[in-house]
């Protein structure tokens, strides 16, 4: 913009046309009017400033400038056309009104309506204005949340901060809110912006992280009178968290198992936030290979779980072998868990001594039941094998026979007492015909078994006794001593002794 013009030539301009008298020809009934001493605009809307002339004035053009002195910018000016700036009369010697459009903060300041007159020595200030004092009236820019550059646990106070800038006037007001509720923060500091007539703002709040605020949100709101509604600017607070997981390691079947079983070793990784998460296998501190982990899951809180599988052989090489699940969460120090394998003592077979299947427990009910049932038959085979042994040693050494005994009758019993009562026994064998020496007790109290045989022993001698032991003997009443029996009869005397 074009300057005005220095030298001592318009300062002198200046006091001649104020000495009474001077200057009368060029203008004396000219007037300027600048009637608007204060304006406010809002930032991008268009400023308008008034300026009017009347009667008749030296010959020389009407400028805006802003600022007076060795600062002074020209604004407008009749012989071209500025860029934002247009005159609202075009053509019109009297109606000097401009537009300013899109004002900006940097617009501010104090504008005179300025009428200059040309001399023989250049132009010169003929008559100005009052000046017209421009606020502009901005909006804040939409306010920026910054936290902190590396993430915090939960139960840490963490510092994040609300920006703003390029407003006018420079009052402004900010709250802070954590998912919708107000929370305390320290006084907004306001500093001058790039211009002399905007401002910046700056806000810091600190908040104490919690486990559930992976899903909060934290907003700056900026209160000003140039704005209908306040500006937000928000922060997801789960950017600024990190919540370490924890790590269990489980084993199924627990300890102790059986030698040769599978047992299957799962790692717990639950409530960890974010979700980078990296988990390894170690044995008895060596690494193992167990391929790759599943990726998390997102539960409702939102927060990340996952388990890592890993399948172990129970061989009595790996009794108490401890087998660690290594979790690296967002790149922080490991966290792990551990599981230790316990092998039960082996049994017989290859069986554990400790425990057994179902299968096997019936398979050793059957056995058993099958040794009770074999043992019970050996043993009833075993009588009867006795019984008959004795019954054929008994028949080798004297024909046997079985004694009746019939029921005593009521005169029986009357004759017991008698002594010439006799009992006697028939035992019948087929033996041959032969006549044998008779042996007859003649007391009469003696009591005889019949033996009648149809074969001769081999010798007279010879004699075939009858064992009638625990035998009762068949009674019969008194009768004469017994009379020769045919040769191929045996006898044999038994003599009982009566109480």
């Amino acid at each position: 913009m074009e300057p005005l013009p220095r030298g001592p030539w318009p300062l002198t301009c200046l006091v001649l046309l104020s000495l009474p008298g001077v200057g009368a020809q060029a203008g004396q009934d000219f007037k300027l009017q600048q009637p608007q001493d204060k304006v406010s605009v809002t930032a991008g809307e268009t400023l308008t400033l008034n300026c009017t002339t009347s009667g008749d004035g030296p010959i020389g053009p009407v400028k805006w400038l802003k600022g007076w002195g060795s600062e002074n910018e020209t604004i407008y000016d009749q012989t071209g056309t500025i860029p934002r700036v247009t005159r609202a009369v075009t053509e019109s010697d009297t109606d000097f009104t401009i537009h300013i459009r899109d004002v900006r903060p940097k617009d501010a300041g104090t504008y005179y309506c300025v009428k200059f007159g040309k001399s023989l020595r250049g132009i010169s200030v003929f008559q100005r204005g009052n000046g017209t004092e421009v606020s502009v009236y901005a909006k804040p820019s939409i306010p920026e949340v910054f936290g902190p550059e590396t993430r915090a646990g939960p139960g840490q106070s963490v510092p994040f901060t609300c920006t703003a800038g390029g407003f006018f006037p420079r009052e402004i007001t900010v709250k802070w809110l954590k998912d919708g509720a107000q929370i305390s923060a320290q006084q907004p500091q306001v500093t001058p912006g790039q211009t002399k007539s905007s401002y910046n703002v700056s806000s810091t709040v600190s908040v104490t992280l919690q486990e559930g605020d992976v899903r909060s949100q934290l907003v700056c709101e900026v209160h000003h009178p140039t704005l209908p509604a306040p500006l937000r600017g928000s922060f997801q607070l789960s950017r600024a968290l990190r919540v370490p997981p924890s790590v269990q390691v489980v084993a199924d079947p627990p300890s102790p198992v059986e030698v040769n079983k599978t047992v299957n070793f799962t790692c717990h990784v639950k409530g960890f936030y974010p979700g980078d998460v990296a988990v390894a296998w170690l044995e008895n501190g060596m690494e193992m290979s167990v391929g790759s982990t599943p990726p998390p899951s997102e539960t409702p809180r939102g927060l990340f779980e996952l388990r890592s599988l890993v399948e172990v052989q129970a061989t009595e090489e790996k009794n108490g072998s401890v087998f660690t699940c290594r979790v690296v969460h967002d790149a922080q120090d490991p966290v792990s868990g551990t599981g230790t394998l316990r092998i039960a003592a082996p049994a017989r077979d290859g069986l554990s001594g400790r425990s057994q299947s179902d299968n096997d427990n019936l398979v050793l009910i059957y056995i058993v039941v099958g040794v009770v049932c074999t043992v019970l038959a050996l043993l009833v085979a075993a009588v009867l094998y006795l019984i008959r042994a004795k019954q054929s040693k008994a028949g080798k050494s004297s024909p046997s026979a079985r004694l009746h005994e019939p029921e005593k009758s009521s005169e029986a019993n009357t004759q017991e007492s008698d002594p010439n009562n006799l009992t006697y026994a028939d035992l019948n064998f087929d033996k041959e015909r032969k006549t044998v020496r008779r042996m007859v007790e003649v007391s009469q109290q003696s009591e005889y078994a019949c033996i009648q045989s149809s074969r001769a022993p081999n010798g007279d001698d010879n004699l075939t006794y009858a064992d009638l032991d625990m035998v009762h003997l068949s009674k019969a009443p008194r009768r004469p001593a017994p009379r020769p029996e045919e040769a191929g009869s045996e006898y044999a005397s038994v003599q009982i002794l009566r109480k």
